[in-house]
């Protein structure tokens, strides 16, 4: 590997470093910043708008990238999301700095799907899964680093600083990427599907507002559950029908075939266990087993170690035996780690965890390098970054998708396991405050409530590891070209 493509690597992780640090940096500091700002009611919002416009923009940057090429597009969306950070420090209220993390989450898009492609592009299928299972690192890196840094910076400066510090670094990463990419685009009169992208970026922010506002339960729920649907299956009809006729649209139908139909289903479950350990293994760390935010931090690193291990090794078992059966042991990994997690109580040692989260890293590392480049050659090159996108936004979809049924189930299951021991009217979402109202409920069954309920977690993992496993089994086995 040539001296260009290490700087390339470098300009590549320092971008996804940005989009990825971001989320644990801010939440961090958001009980810091809603003080300062006063704005507790809405705080919600500081993230799911961050998460909607990310969406939204993903499938916009990956056909743009195909356009106009990679570097500049990816180029764009780091100005954007370094001025939306800039913005956000400035804010002087909340509805200011919500506005902003719009912005940010717009320049996001970008990092999260043309990073990708450009490792489709420039690296050989050999190298591919060395510098993905870097990229994927970065996220470990970001979830340790990130409250320690944001700490830091809260102590030592202002909130302000966390976004901030971004805008140097952000600089550094596009210099290296004009720096050490060269591409040849013809410069030509592009036709862009401008009522494509309005119409899929209205059906996902019907639709992930759908289930961002889930928990929010009220007599009307119903009615907005069934409105949302509907209209959300309205306006995809509309994009299918647009998209048909389309010159370049942005999702090219071609790009959905059996093969990455299964990929995307694939990466869509395992997004969903995914996003389900990073929010509720450290509950069941700290609130369960009773451990500090830093142990409970440290205990998810060696997710991150083997993460990169995986890469390294399943990529070398994708070159050698294919793609097909690279990703079917990444996915039994998965399956076996999260067999493992109904056996953790609330006296388990820490060390049933740090194996549990070491294997589970394995296994995601494995499946997700692997899928990612099965999914770049599924397609030829002017569509490799609407593929990539499409399989960045799926795994947005079961993120957002995941969680916010993981959050119903784990809010149900509270209630029930208190009210089947005759107490009702404890809400989850003050559980440690219920004691005042409920003098039956005790630390002891606080901490059994949440046991019981993360239990029930672990079994949905299990079951969609399952669907994950089934789908790997039947998904078709192609020979590609291993060159870009």
């Amino acid at each position: 590997m040539n001296s260009k493509k290490r700087s390339l690597i470098t300009a590549l992780m320092m971008a996804m470093f940005l989009g990825a640090v971001e989320g644990t940096v801010v939440t961090t500091a958001i009980p810091t910043i809603v003080k300062d700002l006063q704005g507790f009611q809405i705080i919600s919002l500081v993230f799911s708008v961050y998460l909607l416009a990310s969406a939204i923009s993903t499938p916009i940057y990956g056909k743009l990238s195909d356009l106009y090429g990679r570097k500049n597009i990816l180029s764009i969306g780091i100005f954007i999301f370094i001025t939306g950070s800039f913005l956000c420090g400035l804010s002087q209220n909340m509805y200011m700095l919500i506005g902003f993390r719009v912005i940010q989450g717009l320049g996001a898009g970008s990092i999260f799907t043309v990073t990708y492609t450009i490792v489709g592009d420039v690296f050989t299928l050999e190298e591919r899964p060395k510098v993905q299972g870097a990229l994927g690192t970065v996220w470990g890196i970001a979830s340790l680093a990130g409250p320690f840094l944001g700490g830091i910076i809260i102590e030592t400066l202002t909130w302000h600083w966390i976004f901030f510090i971004n805008i140097p670094f952000g600089i550094l990463s596009v210099i290296l990427l004009q720096k050490n990419i060269q591409e040849n685009f013809e410069k030509k009169k592009q036709c862009f599907d401008f009522a494509g992208i309005i119409t899929l970026s209205a059906a996902m922010m019907i639709f992930l507002n759908m289930f961002l506002s889930i928990d929010s339960a009220n007599a009307n729920q119903n009615r907005f559950l069934v409105l949302s649907t509907a209209a959300t299956v309205l306006l995809l009809f509309l994009f299918y029908r647009i998209e048909k006729k389309a010159k370049e649209p942005i999702f090219p139908f071609a790009i959905f075939t059996k093969e990455s139909s299964s990929i995307n289903l694939i990466c869509f479950f395992a997004s969903t266990i995914m996003i389900g350990m990073d929010c509720y293994m450290p509950i069941y760390l700290q609130n369960v087993l009773g451990f500090s935010a830093k142990i409970s931090g440290l205990s998810m690193a060696p997710m991150s170690i083997s993460w990169l291990i995986a890469s390294v090794v399943l990529g070398r078992c994708m070159v050698r035996r294919g793609g097909k059966t690279a990703n079917l042991i990444s996915i039994v990994i998965v399956l076996i780690s999260t067999l493992l997690l109904p056996t953790l109580g609330i006296q388990s040692p820490l060390i049933f965890v740090l194996i549990y989260v070491f294997l589970m890293g394995f296994g995601f590392g494995g499946a997700f390098t692997t899928l990612t480049i099965m999914v770049q050659e599924s397609v030829e090159y002017s569509k490799r970054g609407a593929a990539t996108a499409a399989n960045s936004l799926v795994k947005t979809l079961g993120e957002t998708i995941g969680i916010s049924i993981f959050g119903s189930i784990f809010n149900l299951s509270i209630t029930k396991f208190f009210v089947a021991r005759g107490i009702p009217g404890v809400d989850p979402g003050n559980l440690y405050k219920s004691s005042a109202n409920h003098p039956a409920v005790t630390a002891e069954l606080t901490k059994l409530s949440l046991n019981n309920s993360l239990h029930v977690l672990f079994i949905l993992f299990i079951v969609v590891s399952g669907l994950a496993l089934i789908l790997s089994i039947c998904m078709p086995d192609r020979k590609r070209n291993a060159e870009p």
